[in-house]
């Protein structure tokens, strides 16, 4: 299934991003990649190690010694990290890798999110998110988007993603069944989002690229 239609992004409610909180830069990693939340900490990819955070403190309480240069995901037992052209999945006990499966993008991937049993990855330039089989890497369908995307998040049955373009960057709730464009939160100009998750409640951590920093992003209410 290929899922092409989008709104334009100028056509969908918009409001200023409300950042409530900004983190790092952290030593040893000048840019945060990919982000994911596991309930307790925030995951960033920083090229050459994934670091815990702790959200109340900003303290990196983990390190793990493996490669990501995009997407951070977790699905409630296992992390997994874009790498390039392939995906790893990762204890994060241990910090083994127990599995790779080939990168839609084979290399021009951005970010990655886990929901539904699926593991949805941005295309940055493609401007577009594929929905994958996580066993397989087989690409079960596709969302368009008329910006680059960057991180990807689901929360509360809701698919959120990033855009950068040039100084201009923003989170956008689309539609999962035609990638229609819902909401937009505008961030201030200069501060983009590479990485996107949400913590399941009323923030989202944004990665900002090079940077260095993560950023916590107030996510509006629906009835708001």
């Amino acid at each position: 299934m290929n899922d092409t239609a989008s709104t334009p992004h100028h056509a969908a409610p918009a409001r200023t991003a409300e950042i409530v909180r900004e983190y790092g830069p952290f030593e040893g990693a000048p840019s945060i990649h990919g982000v994911t939340h596991d309930g307790h900490h925030v995951w960033a990819a920083t090229s050459e190690r994934i670091l815990a955070i702790e959200p109340a403190s900003g303290d990196v309480v983990r390190s793990i010694d493996r490669p990501g240069d995009a997407g951070t995901a977790f699905d409630g037992t296992h992390l997994y990290q874009l790498a390039e052209a392939r995906i790893d999945k990762i204890d994060p006990a241990t910090g083994a890798v127990v599995a790779s499966i080939p990168a839609p993008g084979a290399g021009r991937d951005s970010g990655m999110a886990w929901a539904e049993g699926s593991l949805w990855v941005g295309q940055y330039r493609d401007r577009c998110i594929h929905q994958i089989d996580p066993e397989t890497g087989t690409i079960l369908r596709t969302l368009a988007s008329d910006r680059f995307v960057t991180g990807v998040s689901w929360v509360d049955g809701d698919l959120w993603h990033a855009t950068w373009d040039g100084d201009d960057s923003d989170l956008r709730r689309i539609d999962p069944r035609d990638g229609r464009v819902l909401e937009r939160l505008d961030m201030p100009a200069g501060a983009h989002i590479s990485g996107l998750e949400s913590d399941g409640a009323d923030l989202f951590y944004c990665g900002g690229g090079p940077s260095g920093k993560l950023r916590a992003v107030r996510r509006p209410s629906r009835t708001a």
